[in-house]
């Protein structure tokens, strides 16, 4: 192995070898708002679901706000991932991992948050056999569980070479990390067999898990647009909700990919031309779900049928305009702006400043999006009666919070005991590009070669 990529493997080793005391304090931080989320959830166990501020207007709540938020964050490692890969993008290379770790975390987060919400959790195992196939609900059920079983398989698939270079590293020491590492290669040797069938297993299951992506959220906008309830009831829900997945995903891929890099010092690899690039995906986005969005408010507000007026005017001028607001504002319009002056202006760490501001504020606007898309329209009253409040309880919002500590501590984990960046592949493209420079250099030694000298010139001429 050459100087080179012996660099690579021992620089994204370095996080997992090395010990230090901010990553204890940061899941000693973590562990806070989780044990706290863990009380809220023992005691909504043991009280039912009164201790929220859920009624039987307002069944749904944050807690949805959350399953939905959290699924459509899982997108950055399906769409983003699988699409670079099937097209082949060279620069995909270090945030491929990143994205489907983010996909896996966010699944088994978002689908805690429907256990939660069932108040029983004991009662999902009844939806598979007590269940109507007509319903939503069961559709949802089966989408989101293929959804997180097929991505933790393309979470793996690609990890196994890198597995087997933490399972030689620790050979000599023994130990479990050992032993997971040998048990995550598989047997891993590298030949060209075992090469040719990973990536072909790796390219099926790219096939596979797109069209599997786009049916998990398109069934989850199937639970709203299905009823008759104003706000939900439109046949734009399916493919408004994709891009909103999409759009939330490449946004938590981009504040990911700066704070590692900021943390681990991956600027090597992390470039300024990967949150660029990432940047105009991101600003494509929102300029579609800006489209849909106006679309789905325009065209409400153009036919002004009573109960549409109603729920458009405590939108944008009553009870929720500040929700409203904040995400038009605070999620979209600055973003977009700051996107734009990135594009036009900084091609240095201040791109990647500015993008990481930006995309911290679309995810935040995102979820704001997923709130004012439930509550306000379970709040509206369908007979003539006065608006419900919805008040989140304290238990809610500290299991929302444990919600997030979750998250973030599960990557943090995933980050020190495994490679967040891919070795194997960015080895790879060091070996191509030291093999394109050998032929480049070959070529032009050949030509010179076979160049014959010049003549001297004859002084009588």
């Amino acid at each position: 192995m050459s100087n080179k990529l012996q660099q690579i493997e021992d620089t994204i080793v370095h996080p997992i070898t090395s010990t230090t005391r901010n990553f204890y304090f940061l899941v000693l931080g973590l562990l806070i708002p989780i044990g706290i989320g863990l009380y809220g959830w023992i005691v909504q166990l043991r009280d039912g679901l009164g201790v929220t501020g859920l009624s039987h207007r307002i069944f749904w709540g944050i807690y949805i706000s959350n399953f939905i938020f959290f699924i459509g964050i899982s997108y950055s490692g399906t769409l983003i991932s699988a699409v670079l890969r099937l097209t082949n993008s060279g620069w995909r290379t270090p945030l491929t991992r990143m994205a489907e770790a983010i996909t896996v975390i966010g699944i088994a987060v978002g689908f805690s948050m429907i256990l939660i919400d069932m108040g029983r959790p004991d009662r999902v195992f009844l939806v598979p056999v007590a269940s109507r196939l007509q319903s939503p609900l069961f559709w949802d059920m089966l989408s989101v569980s293929t959804y997180l079983m097929g991505s933790l398989i393309y979470f793996l698939l690609p990890m196994i070479p890198d597995m087997a270079i933490m399972r030689d590293r620790y050979a000599n020491v023994g130990g479990l990390r050992y032993r997971i590492y040998r048990f995550l290669s598989m047997g891993w040797k590298g030949t060209e067999t075992q090469k040719h069938y990973m990536e072909r297993g790796i390219s099926i299951m790219s096939l596979i898990l797109i069209p599997i992506a786009v049916m998990c959220h398109t069934v989850i906008a199937f639970i709203f647009a299905m009823t008759w309830r104003v706000g939900w009831h439109s046949t734009i829900f399916g493919p408004y909700f994709v891009v909103a997945a999409i759009f939330s995903g490449t946004a938590a891929i981009i504040v990911a990919m700066a704070v590692i890099r900021w943390v681990y010092g991956f600027q090597e690899y992390i470039t300024v031309k990967h949150f660029k690039n990432l940047g105009m995906i991101l600003f494509v986005l929102l300029a579609l779900y800006f489209y849909f969005t106006v679309t789905e408010y325009f065209t409400t507000a153009y036919r002004a049928a009573v109960p549409d007026m109603e729920l458009m005017t405590a939108l944008l001028f009553e009870s929720y305009a500040v929700y409203f607001w904040t995400f038009m504002i605070f999620g979209m319009i600055i973003p977009g702006l700051m996107i734009m002056w990135v594009g036009f202006r900084y091609d240095d760490e201040r791109a990647v400043n500015m993008l990481f501001v930006a995309s911290l504020l679309v995810v935040i606007g995102m979820w704001i999006k997923r709130y004012i898309i439930i509550v306000p329209a379970l709040a509206r009253p369908f007979v003539e009666q006065e608006w419900t409040l919805y008040n989140p309880s304290w238990v809610e919002v500290w299991i929302t919070l444990a919600g997030f500590a979750g998250f973030i501590l599960i990557f943090a984990l995933i980050v020190k005991f495994f490679p967040i960046l891919s070795i194997w592949e960015l080895q790879e493209e060091e070996e191509h590009r030291i093999e394109a420079e050998k032929n480049l250099y070959n070529k032009y030694k050949e030509k010179y070669n076979t160049i014959e000298p010049a003549k001297p010139l004859d002084p009588d001429t």
